[in-house]
């Protein structure tokens, strides 16, 4: 069964240090939709949803994170990836969009709407209607990363568009690990997870200008990650204007 949790009415603070390493310059891969995973290790309803993620990761227009939530912990195993921002991220979204919605697995589609994240038919119903909600207000964006850092292009606000503005969110990610669980709700099961988050953090504010950010790598840390994604996000829990994603360094 879904585990759901009700909102405490916890808005995301802050959220945490973005990262990046050296590397060959490589230019990221655009895309129309953004799917946040908000798993568990310690929930066992979760690892059907992991799976789910790493299959929407496989359609190159599909940016696909998952943000692993500490609230179960106490079940009997400490989630190793969880951080305690992304619980209150998942919060976050749930008072903006006004439901209380908060659960494991969900997922959220372009920061819009969320979904059960094992049910396949919900993701793409979530998934169409976000896009169309979102039709004219889609935002130029490239990002590439390099063994000095990583720059972000963003474009224009669209024409005919009035009032946009945006925080520029930087992700690092770890593409996948196997993580064998000893005790709790999954203990004796070894579960794969993918493009999990180690970092997430503002980077800068877009005013519906053209813009270009450039983050160095002496100002970042790395956290285990091996791969990073860009996103224009209105507020801390809006909709998602923009993104991109380089899958490696």
């Amino acid at each position: 069964m879904t585990r759901l949790l009700q909102t405490l009415g916890l808005v995301a603070g802050g959220l945490v240090a973005l990262s990046a390493s050296q590397a060959v310059a490589a230019e990221a891969t655009t895309a129309d939709t953004v799917v946040e995973l908000f798993t568990s290790q310690g929930c066992s309803s979760c690892p059907p949803a992991d799976r789910l993620a790493g299959e929407l990761i496989a359609r190159k227009n599909i940016v696909v994170l998952s943000l692993p939530v500490d609230y179960w912990d106490y079940l009997g195993w400490k989630d190793t990836f969880a951080q305690h921002q992304f619980s209150e991220r998942q919060r976050s979204y749930s008072l903006t969009r006004g439901d209380g919605q908060v659960y494991t697995p969900q997922m959220v589609v372009n920061g819009l709407q969320h979904a059960v994240g094992s049910e396949p038919d919900s993701i793409e119903a979530a998934i169409t209607s976000t896009n169309s909600a979102l039709s004219g207000r889609r935002v130029p964006l490239t990002l590439v990363t390099g063994g000095d850092g990583v720059t972000i292009d963003i474009g224009a606000a669209p024409a005919g568009s009035t009032g946009l503005k945006a925080n520029v969110m930087l992700a690092d990610f770890k593409s996948s690990a196997d993580v064998s669980i000893k005790h709790g709700e999954n203990g004796g099961r070894q579960v794969t997870y993918f493009h999990i988050v180690r970092d997430l953090h503002s980077v800068g504010a877009w005013t519906g200008q053209p813009m270009s950010i450039h983050v160095s790598s002496a100002e970042m840390t790395k956290g285990g990650s091996d791969g990073c994604a860009v996103l224009l996000q209105q507020g801390n829990s809006g909709a998602i204007l923009a993104a991109a994603q380089v899958e490696s360094w």
